[in-house]
């Protein structure tokens, strides 16, 4: 079993089906977790279930209120961030040449930009105790693209790149910056596709089926814990053989 006893962690997205799945693993492994949302409903939920969990209401979209986000989550944590988990973004899917601009914009500003003023303002709490841990939750979509997600593609490709230059400039400071990459993962999304276009889905697959949002959330678990010590700037993929890198 994975130990994360008194690691404090934070978790963006932590309300949707995969964040959920996420923050279980955390709780069930140890650690203390700050879980972040937007949905407040969903945050009370969080915490009815999980009374140890630290809950936050935030939208990372508010790009000016990072900085102070940032210091509340450090300040509920007891001064003290061991991990970051950059879990929370959107998508807003549409054919490239109708896509209107700000449908590209709130895209890449909320999956990418956010993710990285969050993590830029974390780093600067990390480097206090040089160590710590960053994990971006990124898509498989990132790295074959997609069909009517040119958007949210380059978001996720831009996040790998990004986590690829944070773990060189400070690693030395023992910071490793990782990504995880889901390719398509049992949700109330997949539920809702046609039995023909999920098999066929399923048939582009190695494994011939979808994944569980617990997988995931075990290789999360693997990167927060010291049996990843010496990984940094890597992508893992839990995609059952969609794309092989």
């Amino acid at each position: 079993m994975i130990n994360l006893k008194g690691l404090n962690v934070i978790l963006t997205g932590a309300t949707g089906v995969l964040g959920n799945s996420i923050l279980d693993m955390l709780v069930f492994a140890g650690s203390n977790v700050l879980a972040t949302g937007t949905n407040e409903e969903k945050l009370k939920k969080i915490k009815n279930k999980h009374n140890n969990v630290n809950v936050l209401k935030f939208d990372i979209s508010k790009h000016k209120e990072i900085d102070g986000f940032v210091n509340d989550c450090y300040k509920i944590l007891s001064n003290k961030i061991d991990i970051l988990i950059n879990n929370a973004g959107i998508t807003q899917d549409n054919l490239s040449i109708r896509m209107k601009e700000e449908e590209w914009k709130k895209v890449i500003d909320i999956n990418l930009s956010s993710t990285f003023l969050i993590t830029k303002n974390v780093i600067k709490k990390m480097l206090k105790s040089k160590n710590g841990k960053i994990i971006n939750i990124t898509s498989v979509v990132g790295h074959s693209g997609n069909i009517g997600q040119v958007n949210y593609a380059a978001s996720k490709a831009g996040i790998i790149a990004m986590s690829k230059s944070l773990a060189l400039e400070y690693g030395k400071k023992d910071i490793k910056v990782n990504c995880v990459s889901p390719g398509f993962i049992k949700s109330d999304m997949t539920d809702k596709i046609s039995d023909e276009h999920t098999e066929l889905l399923k048939s582009r697959i190695s494994l011939n089926k979808f994944g569980n949002p617990e997988d995931v959330a075990n290789t999360i678990a693997f990167l927060c814990s010291n049996l990843s010590d010496y990984i940094t700037g890597e992508t893992i993929h839990v995609n059952g053989g969609m794309y092989f890198s």
